[in-house]
């Protein structure tokens, strides 16, 4: 017979925080990252939604799927916000929402 062993870790152990008081802020503010991740998620499949909305409509009136110019101004917009990654995160968002017609 074998016997498995789970080693307890203590909550700054699981954090990497060297103290009780720091891991206790650490998981509160790890849950409100959580919560924070699930409204953005949200979001952007709200997104793709609406973006789906405004293609169909675009296709069905005889225009392309894609505006190239108000892509390049989603792209500025969040450059000017969040620097370069915010070009990268524009990207990757116009990606999910693109051809889903």
């Amino acid at each position: 017979m074998s016997s498995t062993t789970t080693t307890a870790t203590t909550p700054a152990e699981q954090t990497g925080a060297h103290t009780d008081e720091a891991a206790a802020l650490i998981g509160g503010a790890r849950e409100r990252i959580d919560a924070l991740d699930d409204r953005i998620i949200g979001l952007v499949q709200e997104r793709m939604a609406v973006s789906a909305v405004i293609q169909e409509a675009r296709i069905t009136s005889g225009g392309r799927r894609v505006n190239l110019s108000r892509e390049t101004a989603v792209l500025s917009h969040y450059r000017d916000a969040l620097g370069k990654p915010g070009t990268a995160l524009a990207m990757t968002l116009l990606e999910l929402c693109r051809g889903r017609v």
